[in-house]
C-alpha cells in the first residue's frame, strides 16, 4: 500500500494533474512493484497565499508525500526517487530542484483497510522489495 498527497500552486498543478498522476503511478509500479490497480493519490492545488516555498524554487515547486507500509529497501526507495525525478523532468519539464518527495513508512498494523487491520490482509503483492 502506498498513498500519495501532491501539493503545488493551483495554476501550475491543475493543468498537469492527470499526467503527473500517470507518472507517479508508473513509477510506483516499476520501483515498488505494486499492481496496476493500486492507485491512491490526492492532489492539493494551493492558492499562492497558502503555499510558501524557498526563493530558490520556481512556481513549479511540487511536494509529494508518500505514506506506505514499511518494508521496502533503501535501494528501492532511492530507485523510486531517481525514476520519479527523471520522469517529471523529462515529461513535464519540471526541474528536480522544484520537486520534493518524502516517504513516511508505518507498520501494516497501523493501517485499517477494507474492514481489517492491514497486517491481517492477504496482499497480492510484496512489500519487501
Amino acid at each position: 500500500m502506498a498513498q500519495f498527497k501532491i501539493y503545488g500552486l493551483k495554476d501550475r498543478l491543475n493543468p498537469i494533474k492527470a499526467e503527473l498522476s500517470d507518472i507517479i503511478h508508473a513509477t510506483v509500479i516499476t520501483a515498488f512493484q505494486l499492481p496496476a490497480d493500486k492507485r491512491f493519490q490526492r492532489f492539493f492545488p494551493m492558492d499562492r497565499e497558502d503555499f510558501y516555498y524557498p526563493e530558490d524554487r520556481s512556481d513549479a515547486y511540487t511536494v509529494i508525500e508518500v505514506s506506505m507500509f514499511e518494508g521496502r529497501s533503501v535501494e528501492t526507495k532511492k530507485q523510486f526517487y531517481r525514476l520519479l525525478f527523471q520522469a517529471i523532468q523529462s515529461q513535464l519539464g519540471i526541474d528536480p530542484q522544484d520537486v520534493e518527495i518524502t516517504i513516511t513508512e508505518t507498520p501494516r498494523a497501523n493501517w485499517g483497510i477494507r474492514g481489517l487491520p492491514a497486517d491481517e490482509l492477504n496482499l497480492n503483492y510484496r512489500v519487501d522489495v
